[in-house]
């Protein structure tokens, strides 16, 4: 496997599965770079920890790193590199980086992009720029983020002309054996908080009773929700009954912001 640090030497892997991570791998990572290697190009994974999606008392600097180990998990699954730019590579002091327009599930919908405003802004730009300097045939992103997904692959399809080459798969959520959607901030849940972070996933199986259900679940579980919501599950606007639905949950417990999305 290799490991590249220069973006002067990616020339030889345009064209290559990418899997785009900030590190801290997990089995869901583990599934997307499995899915990744078992296309006919071999795959690249980056591992990069945006600086431009945290806004300030985010967890940025306190993010779980841990190089080694995610090295040896891409290795194990077959990775044939691994892109570990530093922030000066992603965004050079002559500010020469598009940043791209957003898409309308970017800013729209009044979910991330009403807790995290200056969320999309940054995904989009580090996404666009790793498509620049890697020109992908293929990149693979998972769907606990559905809605982070939904702007990607708007993002994507509106630059057709600048990334011809590419196109974007959907993983889908890996779970833990209780259900917990995998996500590198779940180490920050403590053992004894365990349960109160399963009413997330518990509540979206309450979806096709209706947002209020979802809700009062979350609530009596001493969480703070931002949304609870059942969406058109391409544009995240009101639902349609004639259109493909998503039930999307962003809650907080003791600090630990998680979100969680399921069909209806």
């Amino acid at each position: 496997m290799q490991i590249l640090t220069d973006i002067d030497s990616l020339e030889p892997y345009y064209g290559w599965s990418c899997v785009p991570t900030m590190g801290a791998l997990h089995d869901g990572h583990r599934s997307l770079i499995r899915q990744a290697v078992a296309t006919e190009r071999p795959a690249v994974v980056t591992i990069f920890v945006n600086p431009k999606q945290f806004a300030p008392g985010e967890d940025y600097a306190t993010y779980p790193r841990n190089l080694d180990r995610d090295l040896d998990i891409a290795r194990a699954e077959g990775a044939a590199a691994v892109f570990t730019p530093a922030v000066d590579d992603i965004y050079p002091d002559n500010g020469d980086v598009w940043d791209p327009p957003l898409p309308a599930v970017a800013n729209g919908p009044l979910l991330e992009d009403a807790y995290r405003p200056h969320f999309f802004a940054g995904v989009c730009t580090v996404v666009a720029r790793l498509f620049d300097l890697l020109q992908p045939g293929e990149c693979f992103f998972g769907e606990k983020d559905w809605q982070q997904l939904q702007v990607i692959r708007a993002l994507a399809n509106s630059h057709a002309e600048r990334w011809p080459h590419l196109s974007v798969t959907a993983g889908q959520t890996i779970r833990e054996p209780d259900g917990l959607a995998m996500s590198s901030r779940n180490v920050y849940i403590a053992d004894d908080q365990r349960d109160r972070a399963l009413a997330i996933s518990q509540a979206l199986s309450l979806a096709d009773q209706g947002e209020k259900a979802m809700r009062q679940l979350l609530v009596s579980a001493n969480l703070d929700v931002d949304y609870a919501v059942v969406r058109d599950a391409e544009t995240l606007l009101d639902a349609d009954e004639h259109r493909p639905q998503r039930a999307l949950i962003a809650a907080t417990l003791d600090g630990t912001r998680l979100i969680d999305n399921a069909v209806v």
